[in-house]
């Protein structure tokens, strides 16, 4: 932000930007800012070299196959990460950060660090918020003590 930015009387017009800037801004913010990325960022700039598919998994917990396979795809298309396939049987899969993934690594990782750092505070922040707020549960966000629907069915099959 220019200074001039900051110095604009309320009800004027704010910084100008260029048509297409708010949307790349906000297309690459969706894939750096996506919560898996920024783990799968993190992990492979731990300086373990490149990863097995299933050593990301098990090393991010919580993560299904399904959205690490789509997660790893999209950091591949922009050019952020590197999938190397050997011809063994299996086939072995490695994905490495290539070195504009590597650039990454530094606003990911503190953005990481934050979190964190700052979660019991955003917690505590939460609670007393959750606790004087005046406005209607339906229009804050509530988090659900658990899943809406449960992980198994109990319902047998009919034949």
């Amino acid at each position: 932000m220019k200074p001039s930015d900051k110095d604009t009387p309320p009800g004027e017009p704010g910084p100008q930007h260029p048509p297409n800037e708010c949307q790349l801004v906000s297309e690459t913010l969706a894939r750096i800012g996506d919560k898996w990325t920024v783990l799968v960022v993190e992990l492979l700039c731990g300086g373990t070299g490149s990863m097995r598919f299933n050593e990301i998994r098990r090393t991010i917990g919580g993560i299904s196959q399904r959205m690490l396979t789509l997660t790893l795809r999209g950091l591949e298309r922009d050019g952020l990460v590197t999938r190397t396939v050997y011809p063994t049987v299996p086939p072995r899969v490695d994905y490495e950060l290539t070195k504009l993934g590597h650039t990454l690594r530094g606003p990911l990782v503190a953005v990481a660090e934050w979190a964190r750092a700052n979660r019991p505070a955003i917690d505590e922040e939460r609670k007393v918020f959750d606790a004087t707020s005046t406005a209607s549960p339906s229009s804050r966000q509530v988090r659900r003590r658990g899943p809406a629907l449960p992980a198994t069915s109990r319902v047998p099959r009919s034949g």
